[in-house]
């Protein structure tokens, strides 16, 4: 690997659906600047003046020019993204999955925050947290008409640090007081167990730093429970991406050795690159290789055992890069529905010690050379949600539905004519049936407020992971009704 391609080392996820994001750790060399607009920036600086000297009240110098800074930046497209001090902070903790706070997974249910799950060993889980717990007040606030990164943001904080959650059990029908400690809490991405003798399943929620271990040490443990494997499910549905040399290393535990994984087309010479299934690839810091760990303590079975992957439509970037690698060389067969569609790099660099610019500088193509920007992967069998259909497939935005988003880059792409009105029909009619599923949603959970309406993954109700089963034994599956490809669209100018 070019080591001048440091921009490459990390992938991080996006505000939208995990965005597939490239970091430049190291101070970045000083460009040749093309000539400068004067003319514009002579306006820039008069504005700047005027709103100074002119507004109604005083303004704050240096939130007006982070104000300006954020609007340019994010007039480009929908990844590209300016950080002050307190976005990078959560931006690098999102990429090393650790953070600050009570070791919770969360949901929203009728305006509250409802426990999906309380992390391993974490403050919440030794408080006596439970799945399903509603958090009605945290400290003095009430949780009911807060989002809920509002109310992340109250429960995160400083470690040692108190924060008073108020819950509500409803199996027991009571409301107490629970006092935590907050502590810096290791998220685990990766969860796996064997779902019937001979059948594995492994879920990746999102590609992190300690991914790539995490995910070597479940197979480990897979293996040693069931060293003669008939298949596996590897399970990428609703995983928004993160970083991509833990992409190219999950992709390159299941593939030949030295096969292309990735590649990435830019402007930059530096953002033209092809990654492969070497350890070169994707060990950011050198070291031991836990892909090489395990491929010797499992004899190389995982590069031989019967593969399928899910996706959904919130499988996003790097998820997407590892769905496209194993269908392209044939490792693996696709279930599910049509990805994100997420197929854009953005390289961050700082700024200065607190701050950066997260800017897009390329596209990423799988191994038979694919854009899948503002498309996604196509599975190769299409599959619905639940034996009933789709339940949230109309509500999930993908790339294309973003404002601004790229194009394919494809010659049939170029240009960004505007829509054609039965593309802009068609637009209209997807956002119609969102609203309608919206409603009808709703009122689903108003009359079974304590039924899922899609069972949890990896469960034995888990529609689609029975599917995948039925394709690993070769036995029928059934085969979505009404899921179709959706091409490409054209912006509107």
């Amino acid at each position: 690997m070019s080591h001048k391609l440091k921009i490459a080392g990390w992938v991080a996820i996006g505000a939208v659906a995990g965005a597939l994001t490239t970091v430049q750790l190291q101070a970045t060399a000083q460009r040749a600047l093309a000539p400068l607009p004067l003319e514009e920036l002579q306006q820039l600086a008069a504005v700047f003046g005027m709103v100074k000297s002119d507004y109604v009240e005083p303004v704050d110098e240096k939130k007006l020019i982070s104000e300006a800074i954020s609007g340019m930046v994010a007039s480009l497209d929908p990844h590209s993204q300016y950080f002050d001090k307190k976005s990078f902070k959560e931006f690098r903790e999102g990429t090393s999955g650790r953070f600050v706070g009570v070791g919770i997974e969360i949901t929203m249910e009728d305006g509250l925050v409802k426990v999906v799950s309380p992390i391993e060993d974490s403050p919440a889980f030794r408080a006596g947290l439970k799945t399903g717990d509603l958090i009605t007040k945290i400290d003095d606030t009430m949780v009911k008409g807060l989002s809920i990164n509002d109310a992340v943001k109250l429960m995160r904080g400083e470690p040692r640090t108190k924060v008073l959650l108020t819950i509500f059990r409803k199996d027991e029908n009571r409301t107490f007081p629970v006092t935590i400690t907050r502590e810096e809490i290791k998220t685990q991405s990766v969860k796996s167990r064997v779902v019937e003798p001979g059948y594995a399943w492994v879920r990746v929620s999102q590609f992190q730093e300690r991914t790539i271990e995490d995910f070597a040490r479940k197979m480990e443990d897979i293996y040693k429970a069931d060293p003669n494997l008939k298949g596996m499910v590897l399970d990428l549905r609703n995983d928004p991406g993160g970083l991509l040399d833990a992409a190219v290393a999950l992709s390159a535990a299941f593939l030949p050795e030295n096969v292309t994984v990735v590649s990435t087309n830019g402007q930059l010479e530096d953002s033209k690159f092809i990654y492969k299934s070497i350890p070169q690839h994707y060990l950011r810091r050198g070291g031991a290789d836990p892909i090489k760990r395990l491929t010797d303590n499992t004899q190389g079975a995982l590069k031989r055992v019967p593969l399928v992957v899910l996706v959904n439509e919130g499988s996003a970037s790097a998820s997407e890069i590892v769905a496209g690698a194993l269908q392209d060389h044939k490792r693996a067969k696709v279930l599910g529905s049509q990805t994100f569609g997420k197929g854009s790099v953005q390289t961050v660099r700082p700024l200065g010690p607190d701050t950066g610019l997260k800017l897009t500088t390329a596209r990423y193509y799988t191994p038979s050379g694919n854009s899948i920007q503002a498309k996604g992967i196509v599975p190769d069998v299409m599959v619905d949600e639940t034996e009933e259909g789709n339940v949230f497939a109309a509500l999930r935005t993908r790339e294309a539905d973003l404002q601004k988003h790229l194009n394919n880059g494809t010659e049939a792409a170029k240009g960004d004519a505007a829509m054609t009105d039965a593309e802009r029909a068609a637009a209209q009619q997807r956002d119609e049936a969102r609203e309608a599923a919206r409603k009808r949603l709703e009122e689903e959970a108003r009359k079974n407020p304590n039924q899922r309406l899609v069972p949890e993954f990896g469960t034995e109700k888990d529609f689609q992971l029975q599917q995948a089963l039925n394709q690993l034994k070769g036995r029928p599956v059934l085969v979505s009704k009404t899921l179709s490809v959706r091409e490409e669209e054209k912006k509107e100018n």
